[in-house]
């Protein structure tokens, strides 16, 4: 098990790893093994995806690796216990093998990755697949140099830069215009003019990153704290619910999906994942969508999920070709959601345990309700019965017409559903009533409206 000298990481249900409050993803590569060359008795972990985050080293498992042993399991090296990392050294002999990354960690007596330990140990990173080791590499020294575990935040609303240019600058516009102005005579004044001019556009510039650094820093506060009170509104909610009334849990819902539009902490982007974007897109989504879908019944309209999903994930954003390519990757993934088309062409997602049989199940008890044996139902009546949204509603009634369970009337006022007697009327006798059958309901149902 790779617990024995890692420390283990916590993966969701899609298989991507759950990510600390601030963690950031930096950089995705697949077929990464993991090992220990100064210890061989140390289990090494091959094959899998190597993700490297703000505050760790991830390498999680390849379920279609035939190499990566299935005891594997998600480990983590924290950036915090890194203590230097080593130059890799160019040769002849390295141009023929796969490319490696070493760098050294803390460990404890015990041989378990540690931060602040007693020993120290190399830990090898082999690049077996497409990748790009170098430019991981530079990513791993700006993320190890940045110190994003400690969760320093830096100031930008003073500090001995900003003072810097301040007085740098403008000291010749603050005066009260009694000080004498060079004249702008001669090549050493267009040249004094032109250093003057971007000097002033520098300063513009500092001023203005800083502002936007400051945004930005107080932007992930906010999406941190958010995502911090949703998990506290989900864990709670169940434990609760007897106690609340139905005006409290009206105002969690309503903060429950204030906080979801919030945004999504480290989107996948195309930078980071690289070649393995689609796949850690599909699993993103998957997810994502999993609160949505509860709260919409199970099922959801693809343009409703392209539409959340990208508000969440704020500027980075996704074209329709990569979500509807996302979605048809969860057939290779075992993940509790699935992409349906209708035979209308409309395109849903819904949950593995959103069973067809039980909705056309609960759309025949309605059909044979008394009034709507006289009157039918509409995709509105299905909706508020399924809990669903209409438009859902009717694609789940023409579904259950395709299967002969109803019968269509298309009327100025729209679509009309009703109960199939069809299978109840003997075609030899079509006025032969059978007793507690369905004809029959109708038959008494219509004679009642009389």
């Amino acid at each position: 098990m790779a617990g024995n000298w890692l420390l283990p990481a916590e993966t969701t249900t899609s298989g991507r790893p759950v990510l600390r409050p601030g963690e950031v993803e930096s950089s995705l590569q697949p077929s990464v093994d993991l090992l220990n060359e100064e210890n061989p008795n140390l289990p090494p972990l091959k094959s899998g995806l190597l993700i490297l985050t703000t505050h760790r080293l991830l390498w999680l498992p390849n379920p279609e690796s035939t190499t990566s042993p299935a005891s594997s399991a998600a480990a983590a090296v924290p950036l915090a216990a890194v203590v230097q990392i080593l130059h890799s050294k160019k040769s002849i002999k390295g141009m023929f093998a796969s490319p490696r990354v070493r760098f050294q960690v803390s460990i404890t007596p015990e041989y378990k990755v540690q931060e602040k330990g007693s020993k120290f140990t190399t830990i090898t990173l082999v690049f077996r697949g497409k990748s790009d080791p170098d430019s991981f590499v530079g990513k791993f020294w700006e993320a190890w140099r940045g110190r994003a575990w400690e969760g320093a935040v830096s100031g930008s609303g003073s500090g001995p830069g900003r003072v810097e240019l301040g007085d740098g600058g403008g000291s010749s516009s603050s005066d009260t215009g009694l000080a004498l102005k060079m004249p702008v005579v001669g090549l050493s004044g267009i040249l004094r003019k032109e250093q003057e001019m971007w000097e002033s556009t520098d300063k513009s510039l500092q001023d203005a990153f800083q502002d936007l650094n400051a945004l930005m820093n107080k932007a992930k506060e906010m999406v941190a704290l958010a995502e911090k009170m949703r998990q506290k509104l989900l864990s709670g909610s169940t434990s609760q619910a007897n106690a609340a009334n139905d005006e409290e849990m009206g105002s969690k819902e309503e903060m429950q999906d204030w906080l979801l539009s919030v945004g999504i902490v480290s989107p996948v982007t195309k930078e980071s994942a690289g070649a393995l974007y689609h796949q850690e897109l599909s699993r993103q989504l998957a997810d994502f969508v999993k609160i949505p879908l509860e709260r919409a019944g199970g099922i959801m309209n693809l343009i409703d999920i392209y539409c959340l999903f990208n508000r969440a994930r704020g500027t980075e954003l996704i074209s329709p070709d990569d979500l509807l390519r996302a979605c048809s990757l969860w057939e290779k993934f075992n993940v509790p959601v699935m992409l349906k088309k209708f035979e209308s062409g409309v395109m849903v997602i819904q949950n593995k345990s959103h069973s067809d049989e039980e909705v056309f199940s609960r759309i025949k008890s309605l059909v044979q309700k008394p009034d709507a044996l006289k009157t039918g139902v509409s995709a509105t009546d299905a909706a508020r019965t399924l809990g669903i949204a209409p438009a859902m509603a009717k694609e789940h009634l023409l579904a259950a017409e395709s299967k002969g369970f109803l019968c269509r009337d298309v009327s100025p006022d729209g679509f009309r559903f009703y109960i199939n007697i069809f299978h109840d009327i003997d075609p030899n006798d079509a006025y032969l009533v059978k007793e507690y059958g369905i004809y029959d309901a109708w038959i008494r149902a219509a004679i009642a409206s009389r």
